[in-house]
């Protein structure tokens, strides 16, 4: 159940982060990535990240609440979640590591091997 609730969590933040309309995005000549920040409402920063030439999302992505508190922050290479991400809230940090854009383990637990969470 804990991991339903997370990952609806997770959903809502990229959902509410794309809808934000004040964005500034360039070419870094050097990378060849687009830098791309999204703003809140209220002027602070929602998203950083960078995209590649086809659009994917590529490098690394942090998302923050209109305070500038830090939500979220990982990577995505070509698209595709990658490797560990944290994600931050009152109760804390929760540390998740992605295999193929799929949830593999939450803090070290291994999702593929539990049924069910009773707790």
């Amino acid at each position: 159940m804990k991991n339903i609730v997370f990952l609806a969590m997770f959903s809502l933040i990229f959902s509410l982060a794309q809808a934000q309309s004040k964005k500034e995005v360039k070419l870094n000549a050097d990378t060849n990535l687009y830098e791309a920040t999204y703003f809140h409402e209220n002027g602070a920063v929602s998203q950083k990240g960078t995209f590649d030439l086809s659009g994917k999302l590529h490098g690394e992505w942090v998302s923050y609440n209109e305070a500038g508190a830090p939500l979220s922050k990982g990577s995505y290479k070509k698209g595709i979640r990658t490797g560990k991400w944290l994600f931050y809230s009152e109760d804390g940090v929760k540390e998740v590591e992605f295999k193929n854009n799929i949830v593999a383990s939450v803090n070290g637990e291994d999702t593929a091997t539990r049924v069910a969470d009773n707790h």
